[in-house]
């Protein structure tokens, strides 16, 4: 038989065939076993989580790197298993209610005698680290000992090391307390020398998310607000700290010239410094902190240090169990991130997906009202509607809903908070931002430039739409007055939800992002409060003088839950990992996460509630 002639197609054949078959190979010899040893080891340390013990007088070291998160998104047990132990992992996150249930029992736990704060890599906004403050107060109120140690404070660590008796810091370490600042990219020199074309439509003067791809630094108007903005959370926080410390907010930042003359007093070193201006206790290394503590609680001979239980291990020890029989209950959902379309994986908001939780809870009897964590800075405008019709189904079947806003609650997430029966926020949520806009790009003279040309005949001006044809007039005029609507529409929702008149809503609106302190003075909620207060108001709205917490969440199946806990057990038992960052490296974040937010614009009218400066939290 003749054999067939290598062409070039035969050739690249041969050649994916031949990538195909070692691929598969290395899956087989290196995949399989690797899941073979996690299996084994998963099933070891199910079987030996039990031998766990906490002995009496022990600390309870609260290690926590990661994202300090109302809601935790999914991923898949394989993705988890080689990210755990990188302590500096952008992705990691722990949930906040965990944090705040391990504290709470840790109170009443006769075994724990102390708190140790291990921040390390944490990340949070300061409304997530307030709640974790005052459950640190309550724990100390029981006459137990917080401590806090570490290497390197920045903000977010410092501000809830203030909360601990002591701060402790390493004699070659630093205190780094910057305040706030708000600066995004910009790329309208980009787009222009690319020949992308940007439309942009917008109702409101302080609408300023699409400002990126329009100009190359920010408005004035977009300065004036969000100076205001920042200069009010750096108001909490460093009021928070000056209390919590004894000291004055004038001695938390210094101004270049006061900090650089301190530290030259100081012979230039600044760990001495944060001793000297009372940011810090005392200076103490890893081998002094551990004698202290071993001084404090005990010695652990076995591993040769003070006796402890880690945030994790003790979790595991003391979480709930699920409850099987339905009892009356107040359902909590949390909507956290962006609002997309459709149906989403927890740690999103899916117009549809969202919409079932609030429709379970409707038709579950034992439910009798309901709060919604908001957690978002907002997103599509059809998505966020079609959340607020199913909460407007909800309380027309006599449940309450409560809104508790934590981070951050704007624009399409103030929208979804605005029908509620009340509203709580922290001082420091970032909400209002009531405004809308609309983004559209064209590439006509990207694909001229490089000889490509878009042309051809339609059945209507509408249908010869394409992005890689100019925008016609008319089509802008519908899209501009589409947005003008859905403006009257957000404003005319506010008044009548919050008892104001349009012209008291426009005055406060026009996409202005306000914190939860001024958004009380302005009407836009009923109360500061947080997540307790929100559940005891749902119950007073319900009439139930007592009541169970139900969590309305998306359910994974048996064996889901099997492999999640079997590749979290076994990642306990791997070596820890490190990672590498460099400047390259954090600006591909940056771009990564521009890209994503682009690709999440997805409404089907190309309309968006969107805050963007809600990273701010």
């Amino acid at each position: 038989m003749a054999k067939k002639p290598l062409t070039t197609k035969n050739t690249l054949l041969l050649i994916w065939n031949t990538i195909n078959f070692i691929r598969k190979l290395i899956i087989n010899i290196v995949f399989f076993p690797i899941l073979i040893l996690v299996l084994i080891v998963g099933i070891v340390a199910l079987s030996t989580e039990d031998e766990l013990r906490v002995e009496s007088g022990s600390a309870l070291v609260l290690d926590l790197s990661g994202n300090l998160v109302d809601q935790a998104r999914r991923v898949d047990p394989l993705t988890q298993l080689m990210r755990q132990g990188n302590q500096n992992s952008e992705e990691s996150e722990i949930l906040l209610s965990d944090v705040l249930y391990v504290i709470e029992n840790a109170t009443h736990d006769e075994r724990i005698g102390a708190i140790v704060l291990d921040l390390g890599n944490m990340r949070a906004g300061i409304s997530k680290l307030t709640a974790v403050g005052e459950a640190l107060k309550g724990f100390r109120r029981a006459g137990k000992k917080v401590v806090a140690i570490g290497d390197w404070y920045g903000r977010s660590q410092y501000f809830l090391a203030s909360y601990a008796d002591e701060i402790y810091l390493n004699p070659r370490g630093e205190v780094f307390i910057d305040g706030y600042a708000a600066y995004n990219l910009y790329f309208k020199s980009a787009l222009e020398k690319l020949k992308v074309k940007t439309h942009v439509f917008r109702v409101g003067t302080y609408k300023s998310a699409v400002e990126p791809y329009i100009r190359d630094d920010m408005s004035p108007a977009a300065k004036e607000a969000t100076q205001l903005l920042i200069d009010d959370l750096w108001g909490s926080y460093a009021s928070t700290v000056a209390t919590n410390r004894g000291i004055e907010t004038s001695e938390l930042v210094l101004d270049a010239d006061t900090y650089l003359a301190r530290l030259d007093a100081n012979d230039g070193d600044s760990a001495v410094l944060a001793v000297k201006q009372r940011w810090v206790d005392a200076l103490m290394s890893d081998e002094e902190f551990r004698t202290a503590m071993v001084e404090l609680v005990g010695e652990d001979k076995e591993e040769h240090s003070f006796r402890q239980v880690g945030f994790h291990e003790y979790h595991k020890l003391v979480k709930p169990q699920p409850q099987f029989m339905p009892v009356d209950s107040v359902g909590v959902i949390v909507a956290k991130g962006t609002i997309l379309n459709g149906f989403q994986a927890p740690g999103d908001i899916g117009g549809k997906s969202t919409s079932q939780l609030i429709r379970d809870a409707r038709f579950d009897d034992s439910i009798k009202a309901l709060v919604l964590r908001v957690d978002s800075p907002g997103g599509s405008a059809f998505a966020s509607e079609e959340i607020r019709q199913e909460l407007l189904a909800l309380k027309a079947a006599g449940k309450p809903v409560v809104v508790s806003m934590g981070s951050m609650a704007a624009s399409g997430g103030y929208w979804i908070s605005a029908s509620a029966d009340y509203i709580y926020a922290t001082p420091t949520t970032l909400t209002g931002s009531i405004g809308i806009f609309g983004l559209m790009t064209t590439f006509e003279d990207s694909l001229a430039a490089i000889g490509v040309h878009a042309d051809g005949v339609a059945t209507s001006e509408w249908a010869a739409h394409s992005p890689f044809r100019p925008l016609s007039p008319k089509l802008e005029a519908a899209i501009q007055r589409n947005i003008e609507r859905g403006y009257e529409e957000f404003i005319t929702l506010v008044a009548n939800e919050r008892d104001m008149t349009l012209e008291q809503v426009d005055t406060i609106a026009q996409g202005r992002v306000w914190s939860g302190k001024k958004a009380l003075e302005l009407g836009l909620v009923d109360e500061i409060g947080d997540m307790p207060q929100a559940l005891a108001k749902a119950a007073e709205l319900a009439g139930m003088a007592t009541f169970d917490i139900h969590l309305i969440e998306q359910q994974m199946s048996p064996e889901e839950l099997f492999i999640q806990e079997m590749f979290a057990s076994a990642a306990a038992w791997l070596p820890q990992q490190t990672q590498q960052s460099d400047m390259v490296q954090s600006l591909l974040r940056v771009w990564t996460r521009t890209l994503q937010e682009i690709a999440r614009f997805d409404d089907p009218k190309g309309v968006y509630l969107y805050c963007e400066y809600c990273q701010l939290q």
